[in-house]
């Protein structure tokens, strides 16, 4: 069996390795770079469990990195679980081919209450006076102590947000070496995001991302030459590539036009009340699930979104079950956006009545992904100074609501999630051999994976 190492570096795709990439650039040049199809949706949590299952999301069951639950009437992203996915792990299978097998799973998804040997994953606190606060989830449990005594506690707010940074980033790349030096796992996933956050904010704009190109270059390269040196064998990949985008297609709104959504209003705001719609979307960057709870709406639906500037599919049971989506986990219908559009999860009209967690770097009260939530809101000169004093009340014990979030889907330019972006978007797996494929699918990383373990260097 072979020492190996999978690291992600998300949103990498092969038209970003180049002047700001010093270390890629020339690691490549003597390595093997084959393109990835993108699997429908190619957002984190279904590409990643495609490449550890090998199995497409109507196999596996994740849909998206979120999807309603029937049963709780609920919108439910962003779960840790690993229970949710419904197919065999290649750590366990490998486990059974070889009883020596260790598997270290750093920040990949579904982390929690897996059977990888080491885990870590972003946990934070809720305590009881709505304070959030950074933390981890480790197993053993005593490895998330042992971290954080010697790294430092998890940067929990640079990992998303406002302030997402290279500090999450290389936080990760110290943990995963820190637990490589002491436990040195026969499998190493390394989850490295911080492409994601330059990349959704202002798309492959160099001008405007030469930076955190240099910063992610120079993360792979330290990983690199720490595992070259143990003569493990290294897989470089990414779940996606983000391409330009300049439309958000508020999916909501329209079904609201419709007369089909449902809102409850609280005190000044409104909230979507998903079990009371007869239909509603779960909105998740270029990919929405449309839930529909009255059967007698569902051509319209359909007819009304086929119409919809932006849309590019709407896909119905053949459609789901044509690009391997046809879980029940699925809404009834599936909407893909084209490569320039992305879809929100907005459903008021008037901002005045948005609800109070729009503003808020809140991923699981929102019935949507919200990439705006990288943002402060620029059209306020003073949020800064607001997000001070917020800060202040925070460490002075007080109650407070860090509500710097805009509501302007128009300040994102990338995305991902479709399956029709161009090539030069398509993400990208990094070998020393050459693969027999010229295109991967996603279930094909599995494949690639298992070949690195188990055959002969």
């Amino acid at each position: 069996m072979n020492k190996t190492v999978v690291i992600d570096i998300v949103g990498l795709s092969a038209n970003l390795i180049g002047e700001h990439t010093p270390f890629l650039s020339e690691y490549v040049k003597s390595r093997h770079t084959t393109p990835i199809k993108p699997v429908l949706p190619a957002v984190t949590t279904t590409s990643q469990s495609c490449y550890v299952t090998g199995k497409w999301p109507s196999e596996h069951g994740i849909v998206a990195n979120g999807w309603y639950d029937r049963d709780d009437a609920e919108m439910k992203f962003w779960k840790q679980s690993n229970k949710l996915v419904k197919a065999e792990k290649i750590w366990d299978a490998a486990k059974r081919q070889d009883a020596s097998f260790t598997c270290s799973k750093m920040f990949w998804w579904y982390n929690m209450y897996s059977t990888a040997d080491f885990s870590v994953t972003p946990r934070p606190q809720y305590h009881a006076d709505g304070v959030k606060a950074p933390d981890c989830y480790a197993y053993p449990a005593s490895l998330r102590d042992e971290l954080q005594q010697d790294l430092g506690q998890f940067p929990l707010f640079n990992f998303w947000g406002p302030n997402a940074n290279i500090k999450s980033t290389k936080w990760i790349a110290d943990a995963s070496l820190w637990v490589d030096r002491k436990h040195d796992p026969t499998l190493t996933l390394i989850y490295l995001p911080h492409l994601d956050y330059c990349l959704q904010k202002f798309g492959p704009d160099f001008s405007k991302i030469s930076k955190e190109l240099n910063e992610i270059d120079q993360v792979v390269a330290d990983l690199v030459r720490h595992y070259e040196a143990k003569n493990t064998r290294i897989i470089l990949l990414s779940e996606y590539g983000i391409n330009p985008v300049h439309r958000p297609v508020h999916i909501n709104r329209i079904l609201r036009e419709e007369g089909l959504i449902s809102v409850r209003t609280e005190r000044w705001y409104e909230l979507l009340d998903a079990g009371a719609s007869k239909a509603f979307a779960a909105a998740d960057h270029q990919i929405a699930h449309i839930y529909i709870n009255d059967p007698a709406v569902k051509a319209q639906v359909k007819k009304c979104l086929e119409q919809t500037e932006g849309i590019e599919l709407v896909l119905d049971d053949e459609g789901k079950k044509a690009h391997h989506i046809d879980h029940e986990r699925a809404g009834d219908l599936v909407a893909v956006a084209k490569p320039d559009s992305w879809f929100t999860y907005y459903y008021w009209f008037d901002d005045a009545k948005a609800p109070d967690y729009a503003h808020l770097v809140d991923i699981h009260r929102k019935p949507g992904y919200d990439p705006v939530e990288m943002f402060m809101d620029p059209k306020n000169p003073f949020i800064k100074l607001r997000a001070g004093y917020k800060l202040a009340r925070k460490l002075l014990g007080f109650r407070y609501l860090m509500d710097v979030i805009p509501l302007d889907a128009t300040l994102i330019k990338g995305s991902h999630g479709g399956i029709s972006a161009p090539r030069e978007f398509y993400p990208i797996c990094i070998t020393d051999a050459p693969l027999t494929q010229s295109e991967l699918q996603a279930t094909d990383v599995y494949d690639v994976i298992w070949g690195h373990l188990f055959e002969k260097a």
